[in-house]
């Protein structure tokens, strides 16, 4: 291991719709914005004030695909990946940079029936997986625990 660990796990809403960008040879990247939101309560005024973060994030592929299918503005997701630094030459002959969340996972949050209930439609007779990984199949979380057997260790 290289000692080093370039990981960012979030949870928000989306800000905008999947803008999706497709390549020669089939391949595709889908990006859409993020927002987090943190809130406290300022002692000396006792107002509850909210700052939100906006996150731009990429994802590749299949999973762009899914994305762009399944979310719509306002949904909630997780997120999980890499923070990437990208530049290019502005207009202006000036550099600029951005700050991207590459996704490696992600399990969409919002259902859904929750998403055309927001968006004032009835839902349809189906319902897309509210799970869906980028390099794996729908993951079930249950867990059967089988009885332990007794045994005479002092712990």
């Amino acid at each position: 291991m290289s000692g080093t660990l370039n990981k960012v796990m979030l949870i928000g809403h989306l800000g905008d719709e999947v803008k999706m960008h497709y390549f020669e040879g089939g391949n595709c990247i889908g990006r859409f914005p993020i927002a987090t939101n943190e809130t406290y309560t300022n002692r000396q005024t006792g107002e509850k004030v909210t700052n939100t973060e906006w996150h731009n994030i990429v994802v590749r592929n299949k999973a762009a695909e899914i994305c762009e299918k399944y979310l719509n503005k306002g949904d909630k997701i997780y997120v999980e990946g890499r923070l990437k630094t990208r530049q290019w030459q502005g207009e202006d002959g000036g550099t600029r940079y951005t700050t991207e969340i590459h996704v490696q996972d992600f399990t969409f949050l919002s259902t859904k029936q929750e998403s055309m209930a927001n968006a004032g439609q009835a839902p349809s007779g189906t319902t897309p997986p509210v799970s869906e990984r980028t390099h794996e199949a729908p993951a079930v979380t249950e867990s059967i625990a089988e009885p332990e057997e007794e045994d005479d260790l002092p712990f």
